[in-house]
């Protein structure tokens, strides 16, 4: 699946591709996430906010983020591409209800 992800989330979808214990985690909250049930894009914005707060929280720290922030200062930024892409790749899949007919 090709998925045009802004700079802020690709920097995030590198990062965690590059620490398998911060992407074990990710992809467990994006588990728990999906299985809160509700439709897809209400899960899909509520992820977009968590994932922007972790990006805010690692720029403290991690260079690649710290950076882009410097440079392109602290405008919130949509991570609503990276989240429907993760719901989709890391979500179990739902099962679709059978017909009665």
């Amino acid at each position: 699946m090709v998925m045009s992800l802004n700079r802020y989330e690709q920097i995030l979808m590198n990062y965690l591709e590059c620490h398998s214990e911060e992407k074990r985690f990710w992809e467990a909250r994006v588990t728990e996430i999906s299985r809160s049930g509700g439709r897809l894009e209400s899960r899909a914005l509520e992820l977009n906010g968590i994932l922007w707060e972790y990006f805010e929280e690692r720029a403290r720290f991690e260079s690649p983020f710290r950076e882009v922030l410097i440079h392109e200062g602290d405008p919130k930024t949509s991570m609503l591409n990276l989240s429907e892409y993760l719901l989709r790749m890391w979500a179990p899949p739902t099962q679709k209800k059978r017909s009665l007919c």
